[in-house]
């Protein structure tokens, strides 16, 4: 049984990401310590309680399209109206429309422990914020004062309407249409695929984001439009009014999180209303939509980076449970009566020591990412810019690494629990079928290591990330200068691993100095995992430095010590692919033909 990580969590948020620096500083007003507590807490026990008991009934049963309306599985609808009436969709909203105007750090850390209960389940709130947040920023006062506080009250829910049969990161190719009509709205036509909660029984409205071209309008990305439309349409009292022409013609059959809905949705086909044509209500400006879109997609990227740690921290806290109890052989130095536990073994101790450490170093790279985003967003001047460029840095990363690690990790928990692992009974696989997709939606893991190495690196001329990794090298130097026996090797080895992202960095930013965009690309995958074990190698090894009344820190040390002895060493393996490796892959495409 799950079980929320509620204090690892708190003290990474506070020692470790730096929400402890920023409350002593008094950056959020009223927020505390103890309501920061309280917070974490409660999530916690919301998913512990009343999210994860429902998760195996959602895989089990999933959502099912009946009669172009789709149906979640038993208790669903009372699980997400509980989650609504604790105000857990208003965390970050404005005040303004009924929002708490919280830290983003108190969101992403609530939103690890709803995804770890049931990614499935949590899917629907994630895109939901994603779309308040969008339309808070970019919508007219009158859409805002029509549907956002509704949205954020949870009462309806939102969507995100990129992907075409045809057109699947490209966006510049896709053929949903907008025509103008004489009142302000726009009539849509078009189809979209893979819309997570694009139709669900757990709420009487679905708001919409979707994007489609307005006839005449610029080829490619300049000519995408954003458009709100929603499943009913609103009176003027408030009230529900007609079905919009939209519809959800069908679900998708997928690897895991079954009770997600996936749907195909058919906007303007004539089904509903009096004309062909679903209305919508333009978002922002005309041919702008992909700005107001990235608003969203970028607060997305990071929501999925939590997921990844999420069903890491699930997987490891049920393998962990398997290793205690299942027993096997003996282990070396086994003292007791009959067979020992797994978790005696060497090998097993090894793979769930990794499996814990990826965890923790991909939530605390989460955390400092969130932390970048609240710092941007209260400083002003170059405060603000640097924070705004650390996000930007952190966002590909965070996603990137939290979604590989979940899949690691996830596949590793299959090992642990043997064949059993492969029968569905156990409940291990579940993990790794639900986590799989996080690589892959919004932007491939691919897209993300593009982003970083030809958008994200050039920031301030490589000044920004060049001063980033001194901030790291000096942790290195606070482990060597602690004189710490229990550290053993972590000093030189996180030395070692920072000088490799430090050359790998400076080889990519010369690449892009030279024009060399190719070569550069060839290694963006294998950077993005060096920055992240570096990184991972970092955060433990803060947690490991506090000392203040923390009983825990014998416990960090020595994760952080494993770690670097054991798992840092691929970082060398890593700038060889990146600086070396170009070569090679050109020449090996022939292999392709």
């Amino acid at each position: 049984m799950f079980k929320a990580p509620v204090d690892e969590i708190l003290f990474t948020l506070k020692h470790v990401a730096g929400l402890g620096e920023d409350l002593a500083e008094g950056i959020y007003g009223d927020l505390d310590a103890d309501l920061v507590d309280a917070i974490v807490g409660e999530a916690g026990r919301f998913a512990t309680e009343e999210i994860a008991p429902l998760a195996e009934i959602g895989d089990r049963q999933g959502s099912k399209l009946i009669d172009d309306k789709v149906v979640t599985p038993d208790g669903w609808r009372d699980l997400y109206r509980n989650w609504a009436a604790g105000g857990w969709n208003s965390l970050t909203a404005p005040e303004e429309f009924g929002g708490q105007a919280l830290p983003h750090m108190l969101q992403i850390a609530a939103m690890e422990l709803w995804n770890a209960g049931s990614m499935a389940f949590a899917l629907t709130p994630m895109l939901t914020m994603g779309a308040v947040d969008a339309l808070e920023k970019h919508g007219s006062d009158a859409l805002k004062a029509v549907f956002l506080a509704r949205m954020i009250s949870g009462e309806w829910t939102g969507t995100m309407n990129l992907t075409e049969p045809h057109a699947g990161s490209d966006l510049g190719v896709l053929k949903t249409r907008a025509e103008r009509r004489d009142d302000g709205t726009y009539r849509i036509f078009g189809q979209k695929i893979f819309i997570t909660f694009g139709e669900h029984d757990l709420t009487d409205n679905i708001v919409h984001l979707v994007l489609a071209r307005i006839s005449g309008a610029p080829e490619g990305t300049r000519g995408i439009s954003l458009f709100l439309v929603p499943k009913f349409l609103v009176n003027g009292d408030g009230s529900l009014g007609a079905h919009n022409d939209l519809f959800c013609h069908s679900i998708e059959h997928k690897l895991g999180i079954h009770a997600s809905p996936t749907c195909t949705m058919v906007y303007g086909d004539g089904r509903f209303g009096t004309e062909k044509g679903a209305i919508g209500y333009l978002v922002g400006e005309e041919n702008k939509g992909l700005n107001c879109m990235f608003t969203m997609m970028n607060n997305a990227r990071l929501a999925v980076g939590t997921q990844g740690v999420a069903m890491a921290e699930a997987a490891t806290q049920h393998a962990l449970a398997y290793a205690r109890e299942r027993t096997q052989g003996k282990a070396p130095g086994w003292k007791g009566t009959g067979m020992s536990p797994i978790i005696e073994h060497p090998d097993i101790a090894r793979t769930l020591l990794t499996m814990k450490a990826m965890t923790q170093g991909a939530r605390a790279i989460t955390f400092a990412c969130a932390r970048a985003v609240d710092r941007a967003h209260v400083s002003e001047g170059d405060s603000a810019r640097h924070w705004q460029e650390r996000s930007s840095l952190m966002t590909p990363i965070a996603k990137s690494f939290g979604t590989d690690i979940g899949v690691d990790v996830a596949s590793m928990g299959i090992q642990i629990h043997g064949g059993m692992g492969f029968i569905e009974e156990t409940g291990a696989a579940r993990y790794l079928r639900d986590a799989r997709i996080a690589p892959i939606y919004e932007g491939t893991n691919g897209i993300q290591a593009i982003d970083l190495v030809t958008r994200k690196l050039p920031l301030s001329d490589g000044a920004h990330v060049r001063g980033f990794i001194d901030e790291l090298k000096a942790v290195a130097g606070d482990v060597t200068a602690s004189n710490v026996a229990d550290f053993g090797e972590t000093g030189s080895r996180l030395n070692d691993a920072l000088a490799d992202l430090s050359a790998a960095t400076e080889w990519l930013l010369a690449c892009l100095a030279d024009g060399k965009s190719a070569e550069a690309l060839a290694g963006a995958t294998a950077y993005q995992r060096l920055f992240g074990l570096a990184l991972t190698g970092v955060y433990l090894a803060r947690g490991g430095l506090v000392e203040a009344g923390d009983a825990g820190r014998d416990a960090r040390i020595a994760l952080c010590r494993f770690a670097a002895e054991n798992l840092l060493s691929e970082t060398a393996t890593l700038k060889d692919r990146i600086v070396n490796g170009a070569a090679s892959l050109a020449a090996a495409r022939i292999a392709l033909a």
